[in-house]
């Protein structure tokens, strides 16, 4: 978030501070701050919400009662979106800390840290300091609770990633870099030992998530070692961990109750349509005179060629593109990234072209596709004429 004009109107008494802060013109956050550890305070959250679930975990270590902090659903104020609702927080997400008389709180680790530090002298302290559980709980927030969509979500963009099966091999990718921070000879339940920490709470709902949902979409045995040995012991031995995967859980299985996975691409939508020549291209099985190639996107001249330079440009990955009308926002990175290589190639004087090409694509057997399998059409070397036959 850019921030804006910053402003501060500090009204001091003996036991309260009030501070105005504007973030922007149009987005602000209004703050009181007390000083009192027991002004009851509402966490508006749902059980599924893995981010929302790791504030719960530390209520309920701490073992704060309802009358200070009682857990509400967004619901109660009309929902995420509602006027109520984005005047605590403009940024309409959860979970929200919001104390009475007090400061909104966004974002869960620093709900977390503000709960850590207020009730500092009830329970568990979660390892504040620990830069082991630190560091973990920085790469979970970093780099795997802004691609988890990809696990639920209908479409792309997942964070920076355009493509769903990217996300989910980055997931993999980061779970292993945590596994990594885990010590071989870790004594206790925890992730640090014996101790829990905010690296516990951070990481144990995400890996609810993660547990349920990877085989959905055939990644099996993707949870590394170390992290699943860990999951399955917190969640069996510690009774709050446990009564936080039954919430979470029990959201998942609502989820798929009504069929969210039923059209969500690698879930319950995948390309079982049989292989075509251009696959056995890909792979090499049969020649190509490739003259592009990367990690999507495969270029070749056609044996056929209607013009002097006649290039087909097609995805690696079909991903269900057997033609152009089967594409949806799934496909937006790839639909890009073929008409980019499509216009690069046309400007190529090596490969025949003169003063730029036609770029073609035939969408069924009406427009005279013959191969169910996308391809871009790039040709020139020639003035074409209009129309086309």
């Amino acid at each position: 978030m850019k921030f804006g004009t910053t402003l501060f109107m500090i009204a001091a008494t003996a036991n309260l501070k009030i501070i105005l802060l504007r973030i922007s013109p149009v987005l602000s956050f209004s703050i009181a701050m007390s000083s009192s550890s027991t002004t009851k305070s509402k966490l508006y959250d749902l059980p599924v919400s893995n981010n929302g679930a790791r504030c719960r975990i530390i209520l309920y270590k701490k073992e704060i009662p309802e009358q200070e902090v009682k857990i509400v659903s967004p619901a109660d104020v009309g929902g995420l979106k509602s006027p109520e609702y984005l005047t605590m927080n403009p940024l309409g997400k959860m979970p929200l800390l919001s104390i009475e008389g007090g400061m909104n709180i966004p974002e869960s680790d620093t709900i977390c840290r503000y709960l850590m530090s207020t009730y500092a002298d009830r329970g568990p302290d979660f390892l504040p300091n620990e830069v082991r559980s630190n560091a973990i709980a920085r790469i979970h927030d970093m780099y795997i609770t802004t691609i988890q969509g990809a696990l639920y979500k209908a479409a792309p963009p997942f964070g920076i990633y355009g493509t769903r099966s990217d996300a989910l091999k980055e997931l993999q990718t980061q779970l292993k870099l945590i596994d990594d921070l885990v010590e071989d000879d870790r004594d206790g339940t925890y992730l640090c030992g014996k101790d829990v920490s905010l690296a516990d709470a951070s990481l144990f709902p995400t890996m609810i998530f993660i547990d349920a949902m990877f085989p959905k979409f055939g990644i099996e045995n993707g949870i590394p070692l170390k992290l699943k040995t860990w999951f399955d012991q917190v969640r069996d031995k510690d009774s709050v961990f446990a009564k936080v995967y039954e919430e979470v859980k029990s959201g998942i299985d609502a989820w798929e109750s009504k069929g969210r996975w039923n059209d969500i691409w690698l879930a319950g939508l995948r390309d079982d349509a049989p292989q075509t020549i251009f696959d056995k291209l890909i792979t090499g099985e049969i020649p190509a005179n490739v003259v592009y190639e990367d990690d999507k996107v495969f270029a070749f001249k056609d044996i056929n060629p209607s013009a002097p330079a006649h290039i087909l440009v097609i995805p690696k990955d079909r991903m269900n593109l057997s033609g152009l009308h089967k594409s949806s926002p799934e496909h937006i990175e790839i639909l890009g990234r073929l008409l980019v290589a499509a216009g690069e190639i046309s400007t190529r004087k090596d490969l025949g072209f003169v003063n730029g090409g036609r770029i073609v694509i035939n969408d069924g057997k009406d427009a005279g596709q013959e191969i169910p399998h996308l391809h871009v059409h790039v040709l020139g070397g020639r003035s074409l004429t209009w129309p086309p036959g």
